[in-house]
Order: structure tokens, then sequence, then C-alpha cells
């Protein structure tokens, strides 16, 4: 199945405005998260994007585009603006087609599954003279993801765990439309959804209780950290990766937003730091990471954003290699070898004094370099073709050898005994610190 996405606008079309917030930006955060979604997930599928950055495109090059790669599905991306006080979702399919057309039949399916999860009024399927549903050779739709300048539909926009919501009813309507096979998870893992975790037992034991009163079961266990104790509710354990994903949106729709999935064995009692796949999912917002960082340095670049999007098109877990980035550059302050304007933040060929490594053009280029030099280490597939290879040193990385943050031991340091140890610990401490927040919040709530 060929999908040809289409981010709205871009450039210098911003699309609708409102609350602080440009439509460019949303649609094209959640168009990234539908292709990351939908070719980590499922075979046979290839994704052809109008944009991958903040650039403008013509709806003619678009269309033209889409027509001449020979599209099975053009999904537009988009958010609505009226009055400020008009709320909802809607899509919309060409005007001069029928219900029982094969678009209206695929409108019917990704309109079904994108309600489901949206947390959006329904405001029902439509049909549109637009451009794009009226120039694309292949069954259209557009989708309008919410008014822009309502209140509280931009709330949630300002939202990546809400984006991701969006993203994943879109691919569950295209995998029904299009029969989509999932991918086979047969890696033996054993998928972990964590409900919270606490410095009081007591607050833990709330988390369960309140749990339970959504009907969801919890328990409360408890685990070593850096020598403190930390309560962990556990609300499940599944060797599917898709059931464990479905229990975190059961939990996040009950209102909690401090859940997270690890893997089974990625954590212990006994004070061993967990070792934490690298292939995986990003589970901190790039606002979690910048806060995080702007806390240990003022000065820091923002390069959050960088590593969520390089990182989730990669499969990699970007917000663990932003820590990577910490640790190798003391919290961006570059008091080693490798100096800020090499925009080098994973110290790739950094050898010593006489050989301060590679540099990159831009922050950009330079956590792009990082992440496909981490995929390198961490996978044997082909290096996806959406984004040149930057990273001067890909080719020479014995390809799958460091699939976890530990087994980098030895090869992304030398020697490095506890290399990978400390960036699992530099990591908890940042989730400490985001955790720390949420159960001030909670007593400033009690008080």
């Amino acid at each position: 199945m060929k999908l040809y996405l289409d981010p709205g606008h871009g450039g210098s079309d911003p699309g609708a405005l409102g609350n602080g917030l440009k439509e460019k930006d949303i649609v094209l955060d959640i168009a990234l998260k539908i292709r990351t979604i939908i070719t980590n997930n499922y075979e046979n599928v290839e994704v052809k994007m109008s944009r991958t950055s903040d650039t403008n495109k013509s709806l003619e090059q678009r269309t033209n585009e889409a027509n001449s790669w020979d599209a099975d599905y053009y999904l537009s991306i988009h958010c609505n603006a009226f009055n400020g006080s008009a709320r909802g979702y809607e899509d919309f399919i060409h005007s001069s087609l029928s219900d029982s057309s094969l678009s209206g039949k695929y409108q019917d399916l990704l309109h079904e599954e994108i309600t489901k999860i949206n947390q959006l009024t329904d405001r029902g399927q439509k049909k549109a003279n637009f451009h794009v549903l009226r120039e694309s050779a292949m069954p259209a739709i557009l989708t309008e993801n919410g008014f822009i300048d309502n209140v509280n539909d931009a709330t949630l926009m300002k939202d990546s765990s809400w984006r991701q919501k969006v993203a994943q009813g879109h691919v569950n309507g295209l995998a029904r439309a299009f029969n989509l096979q999932r991918k086979p998870d047969d890696t033996g893992t054993v998928y972990k959804v964590i409900a919270g975790s606490f410095k009081s037992k007591v607050n833990a034991e709330e988390r369960v209780s309140y749990l339970q009163s959504k009907g969801i079961e919890s328990f409360v266990y408890s685990m070593n950290v850096s020598g403190e104790t930390w309560y962990r509710v556990q609300a499940g354990a599944f060797s599917s990766r898709e059931n464990a994903e479905k229990r975190l949106e059961e939990i996040k729709n009950a209102g909690i937003g401090d859940a997270f999935i690890i893997t089974d064995g990625a954590e212990s009692n006994e004070n061993v730091k967990p070792g934490y796949s690298i292939v995986g999912q990003t589970f901190l917002s790039p606002e979690q990471m910048n806060q995080y960082i702007k806390q240990m340095n003022p000065n820091a670049p923002e390069l959050a954003n960088y590593y969520l999007t390089f990182g989730e098109y990669y499969g990699i877990r970007g917000d663990i290699a932003f820590v990577q980035a910490i640790h190798e550059t003391d919290f961006f302050r570059f008091t080693g070898v490798v100096k800020p304007n090499q925009n080098n933040y994973c110290g790739l060929g950094a050898t010593g004094s006489n050989n301060p490594g590679a540099s990159f053009k831009t922050p950009r280029e330079g956590v792009l370099a990082h992440i496909q030099h981490l995929f390198a280490y961490a996978s044997t597939k082909p290096l996806p073709n959406e984004y040149p290879l930057v990273d001067p040193r890909f080719n020479l990385v014995k390809r799958g050898a460091a699939t976890s943050w530990i087994t980098l031991n030895g090869k992304w340091a030398v020697p490095g005994t506890n290399y990978g140890q400390s960036i699992v610990a530099l990591y908890e401490t940042t989730i400490r610190s985001t955790i720390q927040k949420l159960e001030d919040i909670i007593e400033e709530i009690k008080a």
C-alpha cells in the first residue's frame, strides 16, 4: 500500500492560527507520527510525505507528486479555525463522490477509528470541492483535527500525547481500510505498563485505588534507584506491544498522564540500572526534555524536537538519546574536547584533544547524525532514505552490535565499562524530576 501523506500548509503559509499555535506545526507533527506508527508496525507500506519539515509546496505540486508516484491513498492532515467557539473533528471527501464510492467507504472507516480516541466533538463526515480531493487520482480524504482558535481544542493540540493519539486513530483507520498486516512481534519481550512512580507509598496506593475505581487492575511494587526507594504502580504486563499500548491508552483516558511502557528486564530491585532497548518509542515530550535541561543549564540549545522527530522516524528512543547527548556534552556546556560550533552532540569521532571529532553544519544535522549512529548499532535494517546519511561513521559500525544502552559499553565509549549505566541513571534522574513535579502538583491539590 502506497500512502501519500500531506500535512497541510508549511513554510510561509502557516495555515490557521490561534492560542499561540500554527496549523502547519500541529499537522506536521501528527503526520510524522502517522508515518512512524504505520511504517514501524505494518508490513508492505510505503509512505511519501508532501513535506517533512517547515517548507512550502503548492497544492498542484502535492497532487502532481501523489499522482506521479501512483499512490493508493491521499491523506491530507489539517486543523480548522472559525470564530473561536466552533470546535471538533470532521473529515471530507470530494463533493462529486457518493457515500458508496471507495473514498466514501474509506472515509467511514477512518472517521470511526479517529473519533474513537481523539477526544473531540464529532462534527460528522462531509464533502467539499478541495483541490487535493478533486485533483488526486486516487481515493482521498482530508481530516480537520480540531479548531485551533478554540481554547479547548487548542489545549489538546498542545499535548504531544494527544497528537500521538490522533495519529494512532488515523493509522487504525488505514489498517482497516487497506487490511494492513502487523509486523510479527516475536522478540519474546514482555511489556509492562507503569501507571505512576512515587516516593510516597501512600500516593502509589491511592493511584491503585483510583485505577480500580475505573475498572483497571494494578498493584504497587518497590524498586531501588540510586539508593532511593520508589513505589511503582504496574497495571499489566503483555507479550504484545499492541496490547500494552491499548492498556496505556485506557489509563490515559482515565486521566493519568504520567503512565508509560517499559520492557521486562529493564529494571530490578537490586539497584541494577535498567538496560532499556535503544529501539523503541520516545516517552518524554520535547517540552519535558527542554524543561529539564534548562533547569540544569539555562543556555542549553533546544534540541528536543529534533530528537523526537528523528527518533520516531528511525524507531530510536529519542528521549534517551537526548540524555546521552547531555552526558556527552556535560549538559551542553561542552567542557570536553568537542566544542559547541561542531554541533556534535554525541562525541562522534572524538578521540582526544588532537582529534575533537566530526562537525556538522547545523544543530539539526548534528542530531540526525547522532540518531543515525544509534540506528547503526541497534538495527540491521537498511537505513531509511527520507533523510541523507550524515553520520560519517555509520559504515564503520558492526550493524546490530548493541541493542540496549548498556551494550554500548566498550563500543561507543572505550573502555566505557559503565557508559550505558551512566546514561540510564541520568535518564532515570530526568524521569524522577518530571515525576517530582507531578507529585508536587498532587500535594498542592490535596492541600
